[in-house]
């Protein structure tokens, strides 16, 4: 029951940061293009590229930690249903020009930050001190 309630909390932190993030980036720069969801996916991406690479090498961080942060927050921040119905909405649309920038940049971009998580989560295991 305590990691029924571990990802319960994380989703609900992670779902409600996502709705902010998305609310201020389309406050900024519109809504003519999803970028709420593309820095979410982003962002998402390098968080649990981080915290899963760092769980698994040090013993630092419990299991109800652990699914509270990946499972829980990022599966509730993260916005890939989002993405695929803003990609499908400029295709019908015949925005083809943004969709291929949108979907090229949410792989890559996405791909690249968690590859960023990997390497910032390798540097913090190596300045641990050992003992």
């Amino acid at each position: 029951m305590k990691l029924f309630w571990a990802i319960a909390v994380g989703a609900a932190a992670g779902g409600v940061s996502r709705f902010y993030l998305t609310v201020a980036m389309q406050q900024r720069f519109g809504e003519a293009f999803p970028w709420g969801t593309l820095l979410i996916n982003i962002t998402g991406s390098f968080l649990l590229g981080f915290i899963i690479r760092y769980a698994i090498a040090t013993p630092s961080m419990s299991l109800e930690l652990r699914l509270m942060l990946t499972t829980g927050f990022c599966g509730g921040y993260t916005t890939f249903s989002a993405y695929s119905y803003e990609t499908a909405v400029m295709l019908e649309k015949g925005d083809y020009g943004r969709a291929a920038f949108y979907s090229i940049g949410s792989v890559v971009l996405a791909l690249l930050a968690t590859f960023c998580g990997f390497i910032l989560a390798r540097a913090l295991i190596g300045a641990r001190p050992s003992g």
